[in-house]
């Protein structure tokens, strides 16, 4: 689907599963690959990005089975990973990239890691110092600060590092090379991103203790068992949903058995504080993750301010929130989002201008941006909007569509693949004109 064109629709209605979590879908097939034994993955994310991982997996050896949403992943061990015979390629997917130069740095192989345009043009010097400073042997383009990658894996040394910013994905990628360490690691520092590794770690075994202030990772004499789970849906895909039921004027819309995990409840909070009106109901825990259902209906929003401790819970949900602050009354401050300009695109900078586009007044700032919402007599006029292959501003737009005036064409529209494959189908059953 090269684009697609959108009109406002009448009425939201419906009752969604939002495909599983993408961080988790990761996580799951590269930590499995480091255990040994069978592990069923269920309710697996079958987006572009996972799918990259699932084949950078089987170049190191590891059996990968697949069937519908449903992953076997058999493996040895760590010790029985095996050097890839090709380059890596792992396309748009940042997760990948990061989390696999930090699973092979402490590996005794050679291997290339590469990607896309977009993903060969995104920084690494944030992870690629770190595991050089373990005693990782890496380098790539710009000193190591762009892909390819070349990573000759080595026994690393622990020690503690200070995490500088709230990366889930640096903070994985030191886990996973500690894995293969020959003492302690310790992190410490901004450890306040996700922690679904240190969650998955715990559940096959590893030597992890963590609390507000550190982590730290313990060599695992006898390795990791291997972990069966169901994939809890994911809270960034379904937050497209939260947003189009509050600012729609006759919604009511629920994503079932979502991860409520708090690291991801960001958007949530937002949300609530913008005045939303939010129902979670059939709270329970799957596998190591809590999970429910959110319900939203139609509300009257008003602006906020989303920075500091937030920002590591709802980065991936910027975009569409930025959409929600664009419907709400007053003005909404983004801050302390600098890690927006190193996303699939320069999200402050693309979002900005969409919202301009659609007739809002937004300006962006060093860290994020400045939103005035419409006027209750206002609607967001439709436009024609770039996603820039960017699969969370594609589905951005398309809900900014569901309220405004005339038609909405949004190009590149078959990004969403990359994280929600079945988007517009789910758009569709959903939206009554």
């Amino acid at each position: 689907m090269h684009q697609s064109t959108l009109t406002a629709a009448r009425q939201l209605r419906g009752s969604i599963a939002v495909p599983g979590d993408k961080s988790i879908s990761h996580r799951a097939i590269l930590l499995n690959a480091l255990a040994e034994g069978q592990a069923r993955i269920s309710h697996f994310l079958q987006g572009a990005d996972c799918l990259r991982s699932i084949a950078a997996v089987r170049e190191l050896g590891v059996e990968i089975q697949t069937s519908g949403d449903e992953v076997w992943v058999t493996s040895r061990g760590l010790a029985h990973l095996q050097e890839p015979g090709d380059v890596l390629d792992c396309g748009n997917s940042g997760t990948t990239l990061r989390l696999l130069a930090g699973l092979l740095a402490g590996l005794p192989l050679f291997a290339v890691l590469t990607g896309d345009a977009s993903l060969r043009s995104r920084p690494l010097r944030r992870v690629v110092e770190p595991l050089r400073l373990l005693g990782g042997r890496i380098d790539g383009r710009s000193q190591g600060d762009r892909a390819p990658l070349a990573v000759r894996g080595w026994t690393l040394r622990g020690g503690t590092y200070a995490l500088p910013i709230a990366s889930a994905q640096v903070k994985s990628a030191l886990l996973l090379a500690g894995l293969g360490g020959s003492e302690p690691l310790t992190l410490t520092g901004r450890i306040d991103s996700r922690d679904h590794t240190e969650r998955m770690l715990l559940a096959m075994g590893a030597d992890l203790t963590q609390t507000l202030e550190e982590v730290t990772l313990r060599p695992v004499p006898n390795g990791l068992q291997s972990l069966s789970l169901r994939v809890p849906g994911d809270p960034s895909s379904a937050a497209f949903w939260w947003v189009a039921a509050a600012i729609h004027p006759d919604a009511e819309l629920t994503t079932t058995g979502v991860c409520l995990n708090p690291t991801r409840t960001g958007a949530l909070d937002v949300l609530r504080e913008m005045g939303a009106a939010i129902t979670i109901t059939n709270e329970h825990s799957e596998g190591s993750e809590p999970v429910g259902d959110v319900t939203i209906r139609s509300a009257t929003l008003h602006g906020t301010e989303i920075s500091g401790a937030l920002i590591p819970r709802l980065i991936d949900e910027i975009p569409i929130l930025a959409v929600a602050a664009a419907c709400a009354e007053g003005e909404t401050l983004i801050r302390d989002a600098q890690e927006l300009r190193v996303k699939e695109t320069d999200r402050i900078a693309t979002v900005v201008s969409g919202l301009n586009a659609l007739g809002v007044r937004a300006k962006p700032t060093n860290d994020g941006m400045r939103i005035v919402g419409l006027s209750p007599q206002s609607s967001l006029q439709g436009t024609q909007l770039p996603s820039h292959g960017d699969h969370r501003l594609a589905m951005a737009w398309a809900i900014a569509a569901l309220v405004a005036r005339g038609e909405t064409t949004i190009t590149e529209a078959d990004a969403v693949a990359i994280s929600y494959p079945t988007f517009w189908e789910t758009l569709e059953t959903i939206r009554h004109r």
